[in-house]
């Protein structure tokens, strides 16, 4: 029973470091070390079980599935640095300009798209809110709308592949990412087409919330407008399907597919001359610092799993989870009630490096298909990112958002799409053909 109960309370201890602010890693690892130290004196942790974490670093170091994050971290940040996704929605923003709503459809498609390849909700939103809110708000749109739309497409990456977050929620789980990306895909496009219906009802319906953009910023000439579609349009698109066909065909890993795509993103840099070192630089050093964080919260995980181990814990919370009332559908809802509050206060590295590895198991034996598991969870946390008042999306664009705009306008804003968010996100858990429709998944 003490054993229990200190596994418990190590378990809590961590959960109340990580909300105070302090740095993951250490917080996991120093929580390792009290409770392993308290453990041992009490004569209830047996130290034999750190002996296992030297073997536990080296088998991270050596998994190949983990080496497709700074690769798809380089991608995205590479299109994003060198300004090509800035000429996408631009050239975008002006195909949809003489639509009402035009422009908040452009940073839908093309959120989806930049969400996807970097898959980090900070990145994309930070970068959304730089180049479309000021040119959404110069050509009177409502601030709500707005920003509304800019964090819900920024958190679009959470879900729609290629994405870091499916690389380590496929790991942690044990199934194939390749797998995880196909059963993803319907769902991603669902949330993005969600909010794409959404912005043309709210145009259709109140015009002035959502104008079309001015005739002489829209009509650049056929001739001139072609040109943009084939320079800033064609080449990242091309890209990106080519990193997601070579998974979903089974050509490459998507280690291998995310290689190709870092390739892939220089090249399409120095062929819109925007290719320096200063540029690379800055690249290099965005990828392997996310990397490194990564890396460092990852052995954190590992020390405290090992400790929490050795106090019983994980038998603890099994046995607490399996047998909860209602079966799958009680500890659904507990799994997903968890979820999407830490996602308030912790990013998604720490809730996979933590919950899952405690959740898996009891999702195994009550017969849960993994790859739908994963990507409700996948959309789940996109959801818990965008609800105020914790949601990390809100706070990345605040920001950058200009003085003009105020914190209740975002929060207002985002409040339709987190409804959509949740309507998709059950009609995902109720219908799991939504994840298996495709074929290729094993």
């Amino acid at each position: 029973m003490t054993s229990d109960w200190l596994g418990a309370l190590m378990f809590v201890g961590a959960l109340f470091l990580l909300a105070t602010g302090y740095p993951v890693a250490f917080a996991l690892g120093g929580t390792a070390i009290i409770f392993g130290a308290l453990g041992w004196f009490l004569g209830i942790f047996d130290p034999v079980f750190l002996s296992a974490m030297p073997s536990r670093i080296f088998g991270v170091m050596e998994n190949y599935t983990l080496l497709a994050i700074p690769y798809f971290i380089f991608l995205g940040s590479m299109l994003e640095k060198t300004g090509i996704a800035e000429k996408l929605l631009e050239t975008m923003g002006i195909l949809f300009g003489r639509l009402r709503g035009g422009l908040a459809l452009a940073v839908v498609v093309v959120g989806a798209l930049l969400a996807a390849s970097t898959g980090v909700v900070a990145a994309t939103v930070v970068a959304m809110g730089l180049i479309s809110l000021p040119i959404m708000l110069r050509y009177g749109y409502n601030k709500e709308l707005a920003t509304g739309v800019i964090v819900a497409s920024g958190t679009l990456g959470q879900i729609i592949p290629p994405s870091v977050v499916l690389v380590v929620l496929g790991d942690q789980l044990g199934i194939s990412v390749g797998d995880l990306f196909i059963g993803s895909l319907i769902p991603g496009l669902m949330m993005a087409g969600a909010f794409a219906l959404h912005v043309l009802i709210v145009a259709f319906l109140r015009p002035e919330l959502a104008p079309a953009l001015p005739p002489e910023v829209r009509e650049i000439g056929s001739k001139a407008l072609t040109k943009r579609v084939f320079q800033a349009m064609v080449p990242p698109l091309l890209l990106i399907l080519l990193v997601l066909g070579s998974i979903f065909f089974g050509i490459a890993t998507p280690t291998e597919a995310g290689a190709v795509g870092s390739l892939g993103a220089i090249i399409l840099a120095w062929g819109n001359e925007k290719l320096n070192w200063a540029a690379l630089k800055s690249v290099c050093e965005g990828t392997m610092a996310i990397t490194s964080m990564v890396m460092f919260i990852l052995l954190g995980s590992t020390a405290f799993s090992l400790v929490f181990r050795g106090l019983n814990g994980d038998e603890l919370m099994f046995n607490l989870l399996a047998n909860l009332p209602g079966g799958k559908v009680g500890f659904l809802v507990v799994n997903m009630l968890t979820i999407f509050i830490l996602g308030f206060f912790i990013d998604f590295f720490e809730i996979a490096f933590i919950v899952i590895p405690i959740f898996a198991p009891v999702a195994v034996k009550l017969g849960l298909d993994l790859v739908w598991y994963g990507v409700i969870i996948g959309a789940n946390l996109q959801t818990s990112f965008l609800t105020p008042p914790f949601g990390f999306a809100l706070f990345y664009l605040r920001g950058v958002a200009p003085q003009e705009v105020k914190t209740e306008d975002i929060y207002r804003g985002a409040i339709p799409f987190i409804l959509l968010q949740m309507l998709v996100l059950v009609l995902i858990i109720t219908f799991p053909q939504t994840v298996s429709f495709l074929p290729g998944l094993n």
